[in-house]
């Protein structure tokens, strides 16, 4: 059973290496991404599973290690070849940071259909007797005429939507979340939510950050029983 979850963004620049100068921008998000991390620790799961969103799904061990150069320095999580997608990579890093340890890493494919992201969270709320979830998914692109995908005059209500029901966490708003609106809004998210939302059940919500640095909506929320 679901008895909490931790939603953060995952964007390279959250790492400050990878920040250099400008790391000091995404203190506070940083600051946010901590406190949700924690309620992973204050539930006393026996269980910790990281979702996001990624190319393929993909079932990855407790052991499994990512790397983000890719994205600049060589920064490396877990102790092995590094072999997480970039959603992954930065659950990982950010649990070190919490000293705490996944039991195992889950991605699920941008455009997977929202049975198959239900069904697979239903799954890994079944693999304990007290399961906690950091999911990670990024807001929509679309927000401002310098976002990566330019302005889209609807990005911002369906960004702000979204924010309230994990705020609310209200799992079946998530459910009914469309894959082709979020594509077409660049809400790379969406998936990796929709997991949440198959996992969740009778939780109490609470956002502590939503802001679009760089033209990309990251929201953190966390759920508790």
């Amino acid at each position: 059973m679901l008895v909490a979850a931790a939603v953060c963004p995952h964007p390279p620049l959250l790492v400050p290496e990878l920040a250099g100068a400008a790391a000091a921008e995404l203190d506070e998000l940083r600051a946010a991404c901590a406190a949700a991390v924690g309620v992973l620790r204050d539930a006393a799961a026996e269980a910790i599973v990281v979702v996001g969103g990624a190319d393929r799904a993909v079932a990855y061990g407790a052991d499994a290690s990512g790397s983000l150069a890719p994205w600049g320095p060589d920064v490396r999580t877990g102790p092995g070849e590094p072999v997480l997608p970039l959603s992954l990579s930065i659950g990982r890093w950010l649990l070190e940071r919490e000293h705490l340890t996944a039991s195992g890493f889950h991605s699920i494919s941008f455009d997977a259909a929202p049975a198959e992201c239900a069904a697979l969270g239903g799954r890994l709320a079944a693999t304990a007797g007290r399961v906690a979830m950091l999911v990670m998914a990024d807001g929509s692109a679309c927000l401002t005429e310098k976002s990566p995908g330019y302005l889209d005059l609807r990005a911002r209500p369906y960004n702000t939507a979204i924010v309230g029901a994990l705020g609310r966490a209200e799992a079946p708003a998530l459910a009914e979340l469309d894959p082709g609106e979020a594509a077409e809004l660049w809400f790379a998210g969406r998936a990796a939510l929709q997991v949440l939302g198959g996992a969740a059940d009778s939780l109490n919500g609470e956002i502590l950050y939503d802001e679009a640095p760089y033209g990309v909506g990251y929201f953190v929320a966390r759920w508790t029983a």
